[in-house]
């Protein structure tokens, strides 16, 4: 499972996620993340449609969407995202 965090260079929320998103792949082994700064992987971002930051983006391994939030999530948010998708993938 791949986690993708868009986020951008001067967004505050984008710091509350990342740190969220690393709890998160210290505690589920099987959680990839990378965090995609939106300037320098436009690309990317827009064939995720992303229209803000920060915006996490739950993937399972061929790349098909599973969960998608807009804004900066909580630990128990994220953990429960990605445990209702564990099955899934």
């Amino acid at each position: 499972m791949k986690l993708e965090l868009y986020t951008s260079a001067f967004c505050g929320p984008c710091h509350a996620a990342r740190a969220a998103v690393d709890e998160a792949s210290r505690l589920v082994p099987d959680l990839r993340a990378v965090d995609l700064d939106v300037a320098a992987h436009s690309d990317e971002a827009e064939a995720r449609d992303i229209r803000s930051t920060p915006t996490i983006v739950l993937t399972n391994d061929a790349g098909d969407e599973l969960f998608r939030a807009a804004g900066a999530p909580s630990l128990p948010q994220l953990l429960t995202a990605v445990a209702a998708h564990l099955q899934t993938v």
